[in-house]
């Protein structure tokens, strides 16, 4: 039998590893340049120094990250149920989902930018982009891998499209709904980031190219880990929500352990 290691155990490793790197990372940085790779103490000092104004860039990220992410779960939400219904839209559809997941952002994102200047547009439509697929694609699964009794019942009691929905697709799809949209949340940053790199008036992404040709290296890795902030923080709210939404969950995972 494989053995388990205590919670909290599985909750210092992680911990300490990081640490570990930090403190290797410390002692090696005065090997090469501080403009190629600055010592963690730099970066921190740059964060604490930078903080107010990567704070004002982070609130312009997070507010198109936000809007992007809203965008794209009411529209893979509409568009689940409507290619879970009708087969002919699923058949049309779904090929053209994947296939705007073969699409580098890096490729589209200047599109956006030439189509709709350098306002919030163009970063919502890159968040949209990397952050409607996967919550399609859960929802879609959870809908047909759904057990077919349950629908079945509904109907010989005389329930319509809209009830069957409504009391056991959708309640049915809420695990596979929060597990595309954890993943959703984390790139929601990303795709915003990416929008501001290549085209943006403000933002984390425009912060890291004005570092990057100042030759900053500090400053640059402070706004990553400023990203990594707001990714994590994302995620965790996400997980806050499902533990709201699906108590029950929680319960499930803490009697396997």
């Amino acid at each position: 039998m494989k053995k388990k290691w205590p919670a909290t155990f599985r909750t210092l490793l992680p911990i300490a590893a990081v640490l570990s790197v930090l403190v290797l990372w410390q002692l090696l940085s005065p090997l090469l340049p501080s403009y190629i790779l600055p010592a963690p103490s730099a970066i921190a000092a740059a964060f604490a120094s930078q903080f107010p104004v990567m704070a004002s860039h982070a609130s312009n990220t997070l507010a198109a990250a936000l809007l992007g992410l809203g965008i794209a779960l009411l529209s893979a939400l509409a568009f689940a149920v409507l290619m879970d219904s009708v087969p002919f839209f699923y058949d049309l559809l779904y090929p053209l989902a994947v296939v705007s997941q073969t699409i580098p952002l890096i490729a589209v994102a200047p599109l956006f930018v030439l189509w709709f200047g350098f306002g919030m547009a163009p970063k919502v439509l890159a968040v949209i982009l990397v952050c409607f697929f996967p919550m399609l694609v859960n929802l879609l699964k959870s809908f047909q891998s759904l057990d077919r009794h349950y629908v079945e019942m509904m109907r010989s009691l005389g329930a319509g499209r809209l009830q069957i929905y409504r009391h056991v697709k959708l309640p049915g799809a809420l695990p596979a709904f929060f597990a595309g949209l954890r993943i959703a949340a984390t790139y929601s940053i990303m795709g915003a980031v990416i929008g501001e790199w290549l085209g943006g008036s403000g933002g984390l992404g425009v912060y890291l190219i004005r570092s990057q040709k100042s030759f900053a290296a500090a400053r640059v890795f402070a706004a990553i880990v400023m990203i990594i902030g707001l990714s994590a923080g994302l995620f965790l709210l996400v997980k806050l929500a499902e533990r709201l939404a699906l108590p029950w969950m929680g319960e499930q995972s803490a009697g396997a352990e």
